[in-house]
């Protein structure tokens, strides 16, 4: 298709039609990654194993592997090139996953399925290559938030047809979703003008991804198999290893695969607030269905069972990542993404702690469920924006994929993180042991609490961006645009 070289100032035919198609891709991340959770049960019934973090974990520990590979591949190659390869690979790996005849093959199937956590930030870095940045921060919202409307409807659907054809269906269709937009991707979406010279170092990416997977792979695995066991202790070993190679190693390389001396402090800054700001609110959202498994009339200071519909409890956060994504993008074309990023992470603090009256009142729990939704579109939109506005063109894709990284080890940390807490504090009633309300609060205490730090870390990256802002100003000795809206390199 013919290629133009003016980015989008203003919505066109052309412009809807490439939003579509990003947005879609984002469906098919859904699918491959959080979707076989519905399923859950049934695939541990048909492998023989109660493993769920090998059935579970797998695909986002692999995604974490392949994002820098592929964010650098980005750069270098181009990036609707490497899109299209990430939802073939996840393609193969989900139909590995339908045809699986054990569970280490279906393991094989999720680590390939992994790759498609890619598509979120290369889907960022395409639209920031081909829009004006303004429009841009827009688009993100809708982009990477877009989808969370058919992701809810979606559920309903694949526990239906679950149940008449097996688990494997969902395989089978995320499988059919993936090629389908792989051509959409490379019919409609142009390939990228700017490219990195350079080689992938796929050495220092092997590093790089293998440790990060042995360290979350400890942390995933810790609780299920025991922490002192000699497989996770191996993870965790290797893990750590390899990552002191890498670090040791990328720093004297002259182009790495991630360039640790030059991410500059509010690069740093924007990456630590998302790791804990991501970490928390994925471990309330894994909280919520919890709480609302439990009656109030069992009498142990929380639960929402008897009081309504725990479904609707559910959905809320779906609903409110719709309306966050975009709200956050138009936002920052106003403010900055710094400021919006704050804004989120403000909105997060107080829902979380807003949650110590939900966990027993279903009305509080609602509006908590909603806003922590839109706090976690806000956060995700604010998040690609601000690392997006600090990195100028050519690297649009590596640092894309660092947000990516960061989401995805603070989903993992907190998540497990607060199961622990759970499980140490579990009470017996009528026999059987149930969550205790000690557990419960200090699961919610934690977030909180890495929220505030989140919340500390975004005001000092407002005010880095507002100095920089003053010295970009006439005048001032430095010419560097704003980085809140405009790609400079800090």
């Amino acid at each position: 298709m013919s290629v133009t070289t003016e980015p989008h100032k203003s919505w066109s035919g052309r412009l809807v039609g490439l939003v579509a198609v990003l947005a879609l891709v984002n469906f098919v991340v859904d699918s491959a990654i959080t979707a076989p959770l519905v399923v859950l049960p049934e695939m541990l019934d048909h492998f023989g194993t109660d493993q769920a973090a090998w059935l579970n974990a797998t695909a986002m520990l692999a995604g974490v592997m392949w994002a820098p590979l592929l964010g650098k591949s980005a750069d270098i190659h181009g990036k609707r090139k490497v899109l299209v390869l990430t939802l073939l690979v996840s393609c193969a790996g989900a139909l590995l996953c339908a045809v699986a005849p054990n569970i280490w093959v279906f393991v094989a199937g999720r680590m390939l399925q992994g790759a498609s956590l890619a598509a979120v930030f290369l889907s960022v870095a395409i639209v920031r290559g081909v829009c004006a940045p303004r429009i841009a921060m827009i688009i993100v919202g809708i982009v990477t938030s877009g989808s969370a409307v058919l992701n809810i409807a979606s559920r309903f659907l694949i526990e239906r047809l679950a149940k008449e054809f097996g688990f494997q269906i969902l395989f089978l269709v995320s499988a059919a979703v993936a090629i389908a937009m792989a051509i959409c991707v490379h019919r409609v979406l142009p390939e990228s003008l700017v490219k990195t010279p350079g080689r992938i170092d796929i050495g220092g990416a092997l590093l790089l991804g293998g440790g990060l997977a042995g360290v979350l792979g400890y942390v995933s695995l810790g609780s299920e198999l025991g922490w002192a066991a000699f497989g996770p202790l191996a993870l965790l070993a290797g893990g750590l290893a390899a990552l002191a190679r890498w670090f040791l190693v990328s720093s004297r390389k002259p182009d790495p695969l991630i360039d640790v001396r030059d991410l500059g402090g509010p690069l740093v800054l924007t990456l630590l607030v998302v790791f804990l700001a991501a970490g928390s609110y994925q471990s309330m959202l894994q909280l919520i269905p919890l709480i609302g498994d439990v009656s109030g009339d069992q009498h142990l200071g929380y639960g929402l069972a008897d009081q309504g519909s725990v479904a609707l409890l559910l959905a809320a956060p779906g609903l409110g990542v719709t309306l966050g994504g975009p709200a956050a993008g138009w936002l920052a074309a106003r403010v900055g993404p710094a400021s919006t990023l704050a804004g989120a992470i403000a909105l997060g603090t107080v829902v979380t702690l807003g949650m110590f009256l939900g966990a027993s009142q279903l009305p509080a729990a609602l509006c908590c469920g909603f806003l922590l939704g839109v706090t976690v579109g806000a956060l995700g939109t604010s998040g690609f924006n601000m690392a997006g506005s600090l990195a100028p063109a050519e690297r649009q894709g590596i640092v894309s994929s660092l947000v990516m990284v960061m989401v995805s080890i603070g989903s993992v940390v907190l998540n497990f993180v607060g199961a622990a807490v759970l499980k140490s504090t579990t009470v017996v009633v009528d026999g059987e042991r149930t969550n205790s309300a000690t557990g419960v609060f200090s699961y919610i205490g934690i977030a909180s609490g890495a929220f505030v730090i989140a919340a500390v870390l975004a005001v000092l990256l407002v005010r880095r961006t507002r100095l920089s802002r003053t010295s970009a100003s006439p005048g001032a000795t430095r010419t560097s645009p704003s980085p809140d809206l405009e790609g400079v390199n800090s």
